[in-house]
């Protein structure tokens, strides 16, 4: 197959060429048209209860998580020129496009009865500027005496306040967030340059809008990092420019077919695959290595530069389709976790692999044959004695000091089994975000001055109309209220039970001391202010919190993001008072809104991973079956690829990083790069076999050093490759960049020490005669010599001369 191949390749230069060409304009053109993600990532899968709940709210209630707040801890805001200057700005936020509605002290209202009307009418407390101090103090007064907005407009000890954005979801859900964000920050700048207050924003509008920022530019970050380090490292190893070049030139092709391809695919830029760019720019180095290796390999041996080309198509071809198969199978197993941004990554980055391969295999060589043969310098690199010397102690260590190599595994598995007891599941929404970011701290602020601000819903299904405005029902809710505000985490909830307590308070007269629920007694001369007419006050007061039967009402808090062991805990003790508050067979009680979705969502996707790991694992024991018909052999040979697996993971859990969405990714990508140098050394060590009838201890020890010198530039690459991603401002991404180059590193050492070990103290129990055997999968020799008087060549030298 593979020598049809390299003929057809090297025969059909320029129609081959003129395809890669419009294929490439083609992708390149619809990569244009490639969208960031503005919508927060949906984990779970559409048929998930959590889902299904979520969205029977949001169809009832509306979208939640459409709020950015904007606070501020300073007494002087309070002193009449800085408090008119945050009237003018909630005024001039009100007049942006995209923001519906804004509460702040400046628009707080209050409830007069109108007795005539039997209605509450909302009025203003500030109707005009304050005109002086004492006027100001005095209506600070009243705001004080309204317990409804305490701990939502300002704090519970009032020395913090908060100005709530209402924002259009059409505007958060496009390309226009960026324009609503910078239109409120301008007005925001406006204000802070004639007060110098230090404002602190957040809001998931907020979060996004900065997450989706950073993942724009961290992109164009990593792509020029990944082109800078593989081109130093190619330009080390080889010294040459022109094999740096034509590699750059190969993977640059192959991130514009995988932006081409993702945006046909109707996928926009995410987190995860936002990753993928980068990704095949440190992974496709790896092919243009093998084949230039092997091509300056061949133009030592005879000169001959067309068969150089056909013989390196003809041996690296299948060596690179196995491998770049093996690592396709570690990202290709997220198509299977029923999530859709894990399935996403998982279908982009497989296309990917596939287009860099196709494009290494047959572009490469193409180029190569249109320039000079490389000159006797280029192929020093062939004879660099650091590599060989290292790989020549490696031969020692695993011919006289095996029972040392299993001590320190076995010292090694059992610190790593106690590293493992240690590591932690969690998923916070801004876990990521570096401790220092300005993010994190203003979200720290509110969770300490106002609870929060990660929306949590709870719906009440009375299971019957008119049921949900019963005082049965409405002392219950009350009662669930008072069950959540022992929780630190949580603000103040607000329900139809706060909007009546209000109301009675407006009954009253505004005394502060009625903001209680009525009583059975008081239903009776309360209840005409409370029916709700088309546009009364109360109408639009309890709207959002009743459905239009009176059967369904919701009850809304702010949370801190306490992560999801926390709030499993949370719910799973709220379940329990609901329980025992609401009647089964009467009331259904569900918990809802983003950050419940975001705990569910954690859960399934660091058990769906483990599955894709595990499913990975299995596929690709079955691929190393196939090809060396020996399931000792197999079990064996994946012993190299758990050991790094499980160091890892201790390493995680020495160093407290957690499992979560970012970090368990590591183990299926890692396992399905690594395992290619436990490929690349079996087939060597079979290929030896079969070709010399030499013992087993020769075979093995001729296969380390075959291969080392690959496995370590390989292993090098990908290292520092994979490096490049800790120069993100997210956490997990960091944590992914370091601990993959970790593993493989780690990997690499295992496929050179313990499983040439391994072989040699197991050789005649694992090398069964069906190994010794033909293989299914035919595994060139690179050393056997192709016929010259086969072939009809001559040395191309430049790009007149043409083949025979």
């Amino acid at each position: 197959m593979w020598e049809s191949f390299s003929s057809f390749i090297l025969r059909r230069r320029i129609p081959i060429i003129f395809f890669l060409v419009v294929v490439t304009a083609f992708l390149g053109y619809h990569s244009r048209s490639l969208k960031l993600s503005y919508e927060m990532a949906q984990v779970l899968p559409e048929t998930d209860s959590t889902i299904l709940t979520f969205n029977r709210f949001t169809e009832q209630f509306g979208q939640d998580g459409s709020i950015m707040v904007i606070g501020v801890k300073d007494s002087t805001l309070l002193e009449l020129d800085n408090f008119n200057a945050w009237i003018a700005l909630s005024k001039r936020l009100k007049e942006v496009e995209g923001v519906d509605k804004v509460l702040s002290l400046s628009n707080i209202f209050y409830l007069e009865k109108d007795t005539e009307e039997k209605t509450l009418v909302p009025s203003l407390v500030f109707k005009d500027t304050p005109k002086t101090q004492a006027e100001l103090d005095s209506l600070l007064e009243k705001v004080y005496d309204l317990p409804f907005f305490r701990g939502f407009v300002y704090s519970e000890d009032e020395t913090a306040n908060l100005m709530a954005l209402t924002l259009d979801r059409k505007f958060l859900d496009s390309k226009d967030r960026a324009i609503l964000m910078n239109d409120i920050m301008a007005e925001i700048e406006v204000f802070q340059s004639t007060t110098d207050f230090d404002l602190k924003f957040s809001g998931l509008p907020y979060i996004r809008s900065n997450n989706t920022t950073k993942i724009s530019k961290e992109i164009e970050l990593f792509i020029l990092l990944a082109v800078l380090v593989t081109a130093a490292i190619l330009l080390l190893f080889f010294r040459s420019f022109k094999a740096m070049l034509f590699s750059m030139v190969i993977v640059l092709i192959g991130v514009i077919w995988v932006t081409g391809i993702q945006s046909l695919l109707g996928y926009e830029i995410t987190i995860l695959t936002g990753l993928i760019p980068p990704l095949m720019i440190v992974i496709g180095i790896p092919n243009c290595i093998f084949i230039i290796n092997k091509y300056h390999q061949e133009i030592k041996n005879h000169g001959n530069q067309a068969l150089s080309l056909k013989r390196t198509i003809k041996k690296i071809g299948n060596a690179i389709f196995l491998t770049n198969t093996t690592t396709s199978l570690g990202f290709g197993t997220f198509i299977f976790t029923d999530s859709i941004i894990l399935v996403e990554f998982g279908i982009v980055a497989t296309f990917g692999i596939a287009a860099v391969f196709l494009v290494s295999i047959t572009l490469l060589p193409i180029i190569l044959s249109y320039f000079k043969p490389p000159r006797a310098r280029h192929t020093k690199h062939l004879e660099r004695r650091w590599v060989h010397t290292v790989v020549n102690q490696l031969v020692i260590i695993v011919t006289n000091h095996r029972k040392a190599v299993y001590i320190v595994t076995g010292a090694i598995i059992i610190v790593a089994v106690y590293g493992i007891t240690l590591m932690r599941t969690t998923g916070n929404i801004a876990d990521d975000l570096p401790k220092h970011d300005k993010v994190y701290l203003d979200l720290k602020f509110f969770e300490k001055n106002f609870k929060g601000v990660l929306p949590f819903e709870v719906t009440v299904d009375a299971k019957k109309k008119g049921g949900a405005t019963k005082l049965s029902t409405l002392k219950r809710i009350d009662e669930f209220q008072d069950v959540i505000k022992q929780y630190p985490e949580f603000s103040k909830p607000l329900s139809i039970v706060e909007g009546i307590k209000f109301a009675k308070q407006a009954y009253y007269g505004g005394n502060p001391n009625k903001y209680s629920l009525f009583n059975s007694q008081e239903k009776s001369f309360l209840a005409p202010y409370l029916i709700s007419k088309e546009d009364s006050s109360s109408n639009q007061l309890l709207g959002s919190y009743l459905d239009s039967n009176r059967q369904i009402t919701r009850l809304t808090a702010q949370m801190a993001d306490v992560g999801s062991n926390r709030m499993d805990t949370i719910l799973n003790e709220l379940r329990a008072e609901v329980d025992s508050i609401f009647p089964i067979d009467k009331y259904l009680v569900e918990f809802t809104g983003t950050s419940v979705v975001w705990l569910k969502g954690t859960s399934y996707l660091v058990k769906n991973l483990f599955l894709s790991l595990g499913i990975a694992i299995v596929l690709i024991a079955f691929i190393m079956a196939f090809l060396f018909s020996s399931l000792r052999m197999v079990f064996v040979s994946l012993i190299p690829n758990f050991l790094p697996l499980i160091t890892t993971a201790a390493i995680m859990g020495f160093f407290e990083i957690s499992i979560k969405p970012s970090t368990i990714l590591v183990f299926s990508i890692a396992f399905g790069i690594s395992v290619d140098d436990t490929i690349h050394y079996l087939a060597k060590y079979r290929q030896e076999l079969h070709r010399h009838s030499i013992n087993l201890r020769e075979a093995a020890l001729l296969a380390l050093k075959e291969t080392g010198v690959s496995m370590i530039y390989t292993s090098i690459v990908l290292f520092f490759g994979f490096g490049v991603f800790t120069a993100s401002d997210f956490g997990g991404t960091i944590a992914l960049g370091l601990l993959v180059s970790i593993t493989l590193l780690i990997a690499m050492a295992s496929n050179l020490i313990l499983l040439p070990s391994l072989i040699l103290s197991f050789d005649k129990w694992l090398t069964t005669k069906a190994f010794q055997e033909e293989a299914y999968v035919e595994f060139l020799d690179e050393d056997q010599d192709l016929e010259l008087e086969d072939l009809e060549v001559k040395t191309i030298n430049s790009p007149n001369d043409k083949e025979e």
